[in-house]
């Protein structure tokens, strides 16, 4: 048996296992999760493709086991996925634990084929999002698209029977997954936001709103045009030609092996113009927020639901993102933030003139959409919830 099975001889314990990909993103996202599944006393198996020593040593202080496991995230060799698929199923048959639950589109898809072929009892797979396959150009879905789309169902066929339940966080998701042959309506359920702990993002009022144009706009997120980047910098340019006091903010990493993504070169451009301040990627993302005005995410990706503008609302921040699957989930129009079209420049530039103008609209609608999130996103109440839904398939 291998290094990863507890050596605790605690086989009273029931196990839990969370497949995802990135171990950035068992920390980031599912801590809350395995902490509530702990205090219930399951034992928690972190399944990821990329753990160094830090991110081992980090899930360990979260009290759950770190299991590397293969996946090409974004890879088409069938032959490749079946050899994964089948290790994958090994690591399950010797873990054997009562749940299984995925997150993710490969995660899910192999996840709930190879849980099912371990005879795990509770199978629970979450769709965070659509993502690239599903995101379209602002002239709809190239054929490369559209044939992805079919591959994907078809997989979503299979696998998707297999489970207790597919959770998704939108109605957009929900709508499109239950029009899917063989995937019954009762088993995909909204699940809606996952959530934030709160008390690491700290209320932050906006009490001094600029006058004569100082108003600090940020971006945070993967530099992509599919998350809008090429739109805030375009309105950015705008903006700053009639009101010169105001400020744009970029926070996020360059991504240079991604086709859409923007180069530093261009960036560069904007730093030297004076248009942008970029400290680039940051780990202290809540003061760059709590020192803004307005959070922008002019996004046309398929998202669940954004974590950023939860984030920005839980600090108490007016929001400007798009009226796109996922995004219109956080903001309700003129009170907690400004919804826009996607791939429409010109409305950004309106929805940023306008706080420019109203500086105490930053101030309302922050306040608000900071009501919201102590409302809807507690990542306590979401994780009890999340909890009761893998449970209920023993």
């Amino acid at each position: 048996m291998e290094n990863y099975i507890s050596k605790n001889n605690e086989d009273h314990k029931e196990r839990v296992v969370i497949i995802g990909t990135l171990a950035s993103g068992i920390l980031g996202f599912r801590k809350d999760l395995i902490i509530a599944l702990k205090g219930r006393g399951y034992e928690v198996y972190a399944f990821a493709t990329d753990y160094t020593e830090r991110s081992i040593s980090a899930v360990e202080s979260l009290g759950a086991i770190p299991v590397s496991y293969e996946l090409e995230r974004t890879g088409l060799n069938p032959f490749k996925d079946v050899a994964n698929l089948i290790l994958l199923y090994r690591k399950l048959k010797e873990i054997k634990p009562r749940i299984v639950f995925s997150y993710f589109i490969k995660p899910t898809i192999y996840g709930t084929i190879a849980a099912s072929l371990a005879s795990v009892k509770s199978i629970v797979s979450m769709i965070e999002g659509l993502g690239y396959v599903y995101t379209p150009a602002i002239n709809g879905f190239s054929v490369k698209k559209k044939i992805l789309q079919k591959i994907q169902e078809g997989l979503f066929m299979i696998s998707f029977p297999l489970c207790k339940k597919v959770l998704v966080l939108n109605i957009d998701d929900l709508q499109l997954l239950r029009g899917i042959p063989f995937v019954s309506d009762e088993k995909v359920e909204l699940l809606g936001p996952i959530g934030l702990n709160l008390s690491e993002y700290k209320y932050t009022p906006n009490l001094n709103p600029k006058s004569n144009g100082e108003i600090r706009f940020i971006f945070v997120g993967r530099l992509l045009e599919e998350k809008g980047i090429y739109y805030f910098l375009e309105a950015a340019r705008a903006i700053k030609v009639r009101y010169p006091s105001a400020e744009f903010i970029v926070i996020g990493g360059v991504d240079a092996e991604n086709p859409s993504g923007i180069s530093l070169e261009e960036l560069q451009c904007y730093i030297d113009d004076g248009i942008i301040t970029y400290p680039g990627f940051v780990n202290n993302v809540q003061h760059w927020v709590a020192s803004s005005d307005v959070f922008v995410l002019p996004s046309f990706y398929r998202e669940g639901i954004p974590r950023s503008t939860q984030e920005a609302m839980a600090i108490g921040r007016a929001v400007i993102t798009t009226d796109s699957p996922g995004c219109r989930e956080t903001v309700v129009n003129e009170e907690t933030g400004i919804l826009i079209p996607r791939w429409d420049t010109e409305a950004l530039i309106s929805a940023m003139q306008y706080f420019i103008l109203s500086p105490g609209e930053c101030v309302r609608m922050g306040k608000n959409g900071y009501q919201k999130a102590q409302r809807e996103y507690d990542a306590s109440l979401i994780n009890e919830k999340l909890v009761g839904v893998l449970e209920s398939g023993l």
